[in-house]
């Protein structure tokens, strides 16, 4: 018997059992319950209304279990339910209102919440908190407003896993350094000397990042306005949220953010410098500071984008203009390299107002292979006439230096992330 079905089972027959001790009481003593018994009473007569539900529709689900099985197998015959991504449903709000008539009293099951029934059942319940998952075709369209043009995670260096955690694996030497892998004269005649690869290990476990969304009854049947909050609003959500993390995450129960790591490299304002001002000087030290600027963004605080408009070095400006072929440049080119804005960056004057960062080459991060899940419920709800919508993604991400590196000359470390002091 299936282990929950068992549970609910015992769990009726406490409560069952609990009752009855207040009412025999109550009979030896002749008299009435108390209060206390009588509001006990009530909370076991509906607990044992939600227990005699689910399971009836956890036997429900084994009968049709049992009925599949027991169908004679055809050869060649197979489940045609992957062949559409939509499950037969038209949108997200057909496919919301087929569940809310699950749970409503006297509603019947759509056939298409069957698709692909037990033992494989795409829809399968899997407890009371769990709901019914969404169709592929629906998770996909808020997955792809999540991955849009501002989506930072496709730029770092990432990889998929089926595991709940990974290795990672540093090497901050350097080509001019004395460890690590290194390249050497030989002498006639002379003997090959070793170098090894030093890596450090350490553990990346995936967090969960989720979006949980309810509806209303009136936005279920405005197939429109719920296709736009769940699926643009949604995914927006979650891409800022991701954005976030990989600019200024802390690294607790969520990715390690370059701003708050001790990879970053903060330049000094100019001497006498004005307040709240940026000045081509920082600029240029920001650029020389970065390893490989030819990967780098520039990412700034919108109210930044008037100072640098009108910058130059000597006569020549150093901020070129937005045009068509600059998709991932709203805000233009400074010293060649695309400006592009984030709600993360702090107002013009705080340190981290703007940053040169090369996320490709300095941030690892790491994805569930199974993708966003997305599940439905509308009986968690049921009685505020709401229903329940949860997308579920997994991820961990962190800068691939632990520190600054120094370079073979000079005394100016260099890093994948720049900002700038505060100007106050």
């Amino acid at each position: 018997m299936n282990k929950e079905l068992m549970a609910l089972q015992q769990e009726r027959a406490d409560l069952v059992a609990e009752g009855k001790k207040f009412f025999d009481l109550a009979a030896k003593e002749s008299r009435d319950l108390t209060d206390e018994e009588k509001t006990r009473d009530d909370e076991i007569n509906a607990r044992l209304a939600a227990i005699n539900g689910d399971i009836q529709r956890l036997e429900a689900k084994r009968e049709r279990e049992r009925t599949v099985q027991a169908l004679p197998k055809i050869e060649g015959m197979r489940d045609r339910s992957e062949d559409d991504p939509k499950r037969g449903f038209a949108d997200i709000a057909e496919f919301a209102l087929a569940v809310k008539g699950v749970y409503t009293p006297g509603g019947t099951v759509d056939e298409r919440l069957l698709m692909g029934a037990a033992p494989t059942d795409f829809h399968q319940e899997t407890g009371s908190s769990e709901g019914r998952m969404v169709p592929p075709a629906f998770r996909q369209d808020v997955w792809d407003v999540a991955m849009e043009e501002d989506a930072l995670l496709p730029e770092t260096d990432s990889e998929p896993t089926d595991k709940n955690s990974v290795e990672f694996l540093k090497d901050e030497t350097t080509p001019w350094g004395s460890t690590g892998i290194q390249a050497k004269w030989r002498t006639e005649g002379g003997k090959m000397e070793p170098s090894r690869l030093v890596t450090e290990g350490e553990q990346m476990r995936l967090h969960d990042l989720y979006a949980f969304v309810t509806a209303t009854d009136e936005i279920l049947d405005d197939a429109p306005r719920l296709a736009n909050r769940l699926t643009k609003k949604s995914g927006e959500a979650i891409r800022w949220k991701i954005n976030n993390a990989i600019d200024s995450g802390t690294g607790v129960g969520q990715p390690l953010g370059y701003m708050k790591s001790d990879a970053l490299v903060s330049v000094a304002k100019e001497t006498s410098q004005t307040a709240d001002t940026i000045v081509a000087a920082n600029v240029a030290k920001m650029y020389a500071r970065v390893i490989n600027p030819f990967n780098t963004n520039w990412f700034i605080n919108q109210d930044v984008l008037p100072q640098l408009m009108v910058m130059t070095l000597g006569n020549q400006p150093i901020w070129t203009p937005p045009n068509t072929g600059f998709v991932n440049a709203p805000g233009g080119l400074l010293l060649g390299r695309p400006v592009r804005f984030s709600e993360s960056c702090e107002t013009v004057g705080d340190k981290g107002d703007i940053r040169l960062a090369n996320l490709k080459n300095g941030y690892y991060s790491i994805t569930s292979a199974a993708g966003v899940k997305f599940a439905s419920s509308m009986h968690l709800f049921f009685d505020y006439g709401l229903q329940a919508f949860r997308w579920t993604f997994r991820l961990n991400g962190q800068p691939f230096l632990s520190k600054p590196v120094s370079p073979k000359n000079g005394s100016n470390t260099r890093s994948h992330f720049v900002t700038l002091d505060a100007r106050a």
